[in-house]
């Protein structure tokens, strides 16, 4: 969860004493307050934004805790009052409840507090008690993954918050939830400006190197990342690992999860060999404090054999993530149908089908299989990804009657347990279509692809990402069928529309489908219409001549 979460049974309600019954969990529970407006004392203040003293604070993630509320930590003799008791009690509750599965009691939990400081709210009351209360039922809803609610959450929180003096209590803790619940939801220019301010605030309190900085550093450069800020983002990571050295020691665990964010950003913007020079700090700090045969230096050694392979010895990478996982096999450090080792198994096998070892890597799948049909039994639902895998080696390696069984299984599976109409069977289904095609079984290819398109258009919309990429496919199968012209020309337009809305009008995608329209345009002998698309395409060729066969 990308933040920590809290309970609420209580709501105060400043300036009055007052009875108000709230349904709670089946239970009748009012609500009695008391004045809540005096100012927290500044003795104890920085004790229950952060979790521990300055010298312990933990920052083992990007959204790393930044309030005593959120995490039980507080000693109470510290003048915790209620108010605060009671957000960490509801934290507490509905986390316990999603953690049994028990959604439905949480939600009627959260709802029920909302409609208490709703009518807070709309009685004028928009202090940091309400901030504080919306902040944490924003934090409820991310942990059930109910984005809609908790971006309605933000819109009110950013109206209260903005109104606010930056020198309130808790008024730090609640910028660091909400600029991490809109970085998980992709929102990250609301995110830099929300961890800007959380930063000002904690530097002008402890200063510009104390490790309460790490929460914002690290949360702001993960927006500046995903937003093409790289030189920005890379500054802050930098920062952050500057202020744990100097406060921890350069060989302090506290350091893999800034050092693990700057190498992965690095090998996203191809700058390998910075990104390994990450990855080896990491394996060395594991090594010094857990020694060689621990499982955390095996996961170390796999995330820098990505980075061995991003400078493209992919050789080595396959070798030292081999290694890795039988170190992690041997310390016994995870389950053998843990999900982590299963990716990471299904990520080896890839490297290995990149390397042209695709009988090794098809062999790693098939493990992957018979793990999940050993602990969940055959034809479980979670099969389906590892039997599409061995099909897409299969056709890698044109053994299409074997892809083409095991397809058909996947959608047998996926029929039982998703019924026909699911948008998530158009996957094995539009993979089969494939298949079909290179078996020249054109025609029940073309019927298995318009089934695809149907289904995908009533859940996504005719316009959408997932409808281009099954006409892309619809489209070559009646090229091959000898379909009419001017019905193919219509379908390779709209294709072409899509990805240019969806992708750009310079990507690569767009450039081919834009040379079959061209190649349509002109053997139909629409001149006119031809000759604009021609210049644009000679315009893209010369952009991509090192990519892209012309």
């Amino acid at each position: 969860m990308a933040a920590q979460l809290i309970h609420l049974r209580f709501p105060p309600r400043p300036l009055h004493s007052l009875s108000v019954p709230l349904r709670c969990v089946g239970r009748d529970y009012k609500v009695y307050t008391r004045l809540a407006a005096r100012r927290l004392t500044a003795k104890w203040f920085p004790k229950l934004r952060y979790a521990l003293e300055e010298e312990c604070v933990s920052c083992d993630v990007e959204n790393s805790r930044g309030s005593n509320m959120l995490d039980g930590a507080i000693n109470s003799s510290n003048g915790m009052d209620d108010f605060e008791g009671q957000l960490k009690n509801l934290f507490l509750e509905v986390r316990a409840k999603l953690e049994m599965g028990n959604k439905d009691d949480a939600v009627s939990l959260l709802q029920a507090n909302f409609e208490a400081v709703k009518e807070q709210i709309n009685a004028g009351f928009k202090g940091i008690e309400q901030a504080a209360i919306l902040d944490t039922l924003a934090l409820g809803y991310m942990g059930m993954g109910d984005f809609r609610t908790v971006e309605h959450l933000l819109n009110m929180l950013k109206d209260i918050v903005g109104d606010l003096h930056d020198d309130i209590p808790l008024m730090d803790s609640i910028l660091m939830h909400m600029g991490s619940m809109y970085n998980t939801m992709g929102k990250f220019e609301e995110a830099i400006c929300l961890y800007a301010r959380g930063l000002k605030i904690i530097e002008q309190e402890f200063g510009t190197c104390s490790p309460f900085l790490i929460t914002p550093l690290m949360g702001m450069a993960k927006a500046l990342g995903f937003t093409g800020r790289v030189s920005e983002a890379v500054t802050l990571y930098h920062r952050a690992i500057d202020i744990l050295e100097n406060a921890r020691g350069t060989e302090n665990e506290d350091l893999v999860i800034p050092l693990s964010a700057l190498g992965n950003l690095f090998i996203s913007e191809g700058k390998a060999t910075n990104a390994v020079d990450c990855f080896k700090r990491i394996l060395d700090i594991y090594r010094k404090i857990y020694g060689e045969d621990n499982g955390k230096v095996g996961m170390a050694m796999c995330s820098l054999s990505h980075a061995v392979c991003a400078k493209g010895n992919i050789n080595e990478a396959i070798s030292m993530y081999k290694s890795g996982l039988q170190v992690i096999k041997d310390a016994k450090y995870m389950a053998v149908n843990d999900d982590l080792l299963e990716k990471m198994r299904t990520d080896l096998a890839e490297l290995l089908h990149v390397a042209g070892r695709e009988q090794e890597g098809r062999e790693l799948l098939e493990e992957c299989l018979l793990i999940s049909e050993k602990h969940k039994g055959l034809e479980h639902p979670s099969s389906v990804t590892h039997l599409l895998n061995i099909a897409m080696s299969h056709s890698r390696s044109k053994n299409f009657a074997e892809a083409e069984r095991l397809l058909r299984t996947c959608w047998h599976i996926m029929l039982r347990t998703v019924g026909p109409k699911d948008q998530s069977i158009t996957v094995p289904m539009l993979h089969l279509a494939v298949t079909l095609y290179n078996l020249d079984r054109d025609e029940e290819a073309e019927r298995l692809t318009l089934e695809v398109v149907r289904i995908r258009e009533d859940a996504f919309g005719k316009e959408s990402l997932p409808v281009g990429e099954a006409l892309d496919c619809l489209v070559s199968i009646q090229m091959r069928l000898g379909n009419d012209d001017n019905d193919v020309l219509a379908t390779l337009k709209r294709v072409l529309n899509i990805q240019e809305k969806e992708m750009g009008f310079e990507s690569e995608e767009a450039l081919t489908t834009l040379k079959k329209v061209v190649f349509y345009l002109d053997k139909m002998g629409k001149r006119d219409e031809k000759l604009p698309l021609q210049r644009r395409l000679s315009l893209l060729r010369r952009k991509y001549k090192q990519k892209v066969s012309v």
